[in-house]
């Protein structure tokens, strides 16, 4: 498949089916990813690959940590608060989502049932978490998405779902302790990925993209 339509099938995959994939295949792609460019090369992306029952027991352990603390304690500012056009594109990602797992807007019992599955990695049987050294700033942060944008085409490619998630570094202390992430090292995001479960509800959701002339101008 070419990778144009990777891009043109790829969606972000909520529900998964247990099968994990083989550590052979987690091998070859994330050896592949390791091609990525960075700014000079320096390839900051420390990544901790999470599966099996070290995975249950970090799920069971966001999930105490999002209850008991509620608010978040990222180890980078994760204070976005869009605007405009731009809240009007999540609040419309979030109305797709609720609308395609039947929950309403009142609803809020379920809304922060389905919220919380965040932490639960959508039922993936493996979890990526990026990091990088906490002095790095957006340069760093630029390295990372585009390590973690191959790492997605390439997991795709051998018919492997994903789901990019800010969510996860919002309670990083469950991450350093399970996962020995050393202190002067951040979490900045994480993907959950595996097979998908095409009988979850959240994988019929349909989002959008803006017109070519709204995010691309030509100049000659």
């Amino acid at each position: 498949m070419s990778i144009s339509e990777l891009l043109q099938n790829r969606t972000s995959c909520r529900g998964y089916k247990n099968t994990p994939v083989s550590q052979e295949v987690l091998t070859q792609v994330f050896t592949t990813a390791q091609r990525s460019p960075s700014n000079c090369n320096v390839q900051p992306w420390n990544v901790f690959v999470v599966s099996g029952a070290k995975k249950e027991q970090l799920k069971g352990a966001l999930i105490q940590e999002v209850l008991e603390r509620q608010k978040p304690n990222p180890d980078f500012d994760w204070n976005i608060s869009y605007q405009g056009q731009l809240r009007d594109r999540q609040y419309e990602s979030a109305a797709a989502l609720y609308s395609a797992m039947n929950i309403e807007r009142e609803d809020k019992s379920n809304r922060q049932k389905a919220l919380l599955r965040n932490w639960a990695f959508f039922g993936a049987p493996h979890v990526a978490i990026f990091t990088m050294d906490k002095y790095l700033t957006m340069t760093g942060a630029v390295d990372l998405g585009i390590y973690a944008q191959n790492l997605s085409l390439l997991l795709d490619e051998q018919g492997i779902s994903s789901c990019m998630q800010g969510a996860l570094n919002q309670f990083p202390d469950p991450l350093h302790q399970l996962l020995d992430i050393p202190s002067d090292k951040g979490v900045l995001f994480g993907m959950s990925f595996g097979y998908a479960d095409a009988s979850v509800d959240a994988n019929s959701t349909k989002t959008d993209r803006v017109e070519l002339d709204q995010a691309v101008t030509f100049i000659e």
